[in-house]
């Protein structure tokens, strides 16, 4: 069996994949230098067309639609590591509207606390987040990138999952209690879970529909990722956000269509399909 039959078998099973060394060392640095120059932002403040709008203020920051903030967030929306994956995942390959649109992208700073209750899981059945596989394809409605830009282990906020439950047709008894409710406690502990520990450059692919959250930040210092969500062409964006024309006016064709997937259709363009 070829490494890349492993990887889909792997995907399919568990939900997720850890692409180690996903991106290398320069690129690396130059994300880590670029949030060294973030702005101190309040909640809902504007920096260019970046706003700072947090899941969990009380616990760092997280800064939307981080694509206009700098190159080196435009190299990710195509990169080489995880984009052929993308396609073959949630890309609607081999159909007249294949192709892949980028429903979220942020920069997420963690300080101390910093949990978020574990969520989602194929029992929801939504088609936005669902894990399909029809006919030898794969017709997922969202896959995740998180790209650890730091060191994450043991204490330091990791991601958590419960491998296989993007297959799930019960919901785990943690959601009995309200997700509101569960928003108010500082940890919690979900039997089958398990914490995705990864080094700086890994990155953790998963489809939405498994049951993921976030651990306690208990570890002095900053846990930074930049997480891109990814989904068919036919998607739409999550908060409406608009890219500036100087940062389309920058991108490759490929990497513009997986922004723009489809042209407006109005008087005087050509079809929205197509560029």
């Amino acid at each position: 069996m070829s490494d890349f039959d492993l990887q889909d078998y792997l995907f399919d099973l568990r939900g997720y994949l850890i692409l180690e060394k996903a991106i290398d060392a320069k690129l690396l640095s130059e994300l880590n230098a670029a949030f060294d120059a973030f702005p101190e932002l309040g909640f809902g403040d504007w920096w260019g067309n970046v706003q700072r709008l947090d899941n969990n203020g009380h616990a760092g920051a997280e800064l939307q639609n981080i694509v206009e903030a700098g190159k080196p967030f435009e190299t990710l929306i195509d990169h080489p590591s995880w984009v052929d994956r993308l396609r073959r995942y949630c890309g609607e390959d081999g159909t007249y509207v294949q192709g892949l649109y980028i429903d979220e992208c942020f920069a997420s700073i963690r300080r101390n606390g910093g949990y978020f209750p574990i969520h989602s899981g194929g029992q929801d059945g939504v088609i936005r987040n669902q894990f399909r596989f029809v006919n030898g394809k794969f017709r997922c409605g969202q896959v995740n990138i998180l790209l650890a830009l730091t060191d994450i282990g043991p204490g330091d906020g990791g991601t958590r999952i419960l491998p296989g439950s993007h297959k799930s047709n019960f919901a785990h008894p943690v959601f009995a209690r309200d997700f509101s409710e569960r928003m108010k406690d500082t940890d919690e502990t979900v039997e089958g879970s398990i914490e995705i520990n990864m080094k700086a450059g890994d990155a953790l692919m998963f489809v939405d529909a498994l049951s993921h959250g976030a651990t306690k930040r208990i570890n002095p210092g900053d846990r930074r990722v930049v997480i891109y969500r990814y989904g068919p062409s036919w998607g739409n964006t999550r908060y409406g956000f608009r890219y500036s024309q100087e940062l389309l006016d920058r991108l490759t064709p490929a990497q513009r269509r997986i922004l723009e997937p489809i042209l407006p259709r109005q008087p005087g363009t050509e079809r929205g399909l197509e560029r």
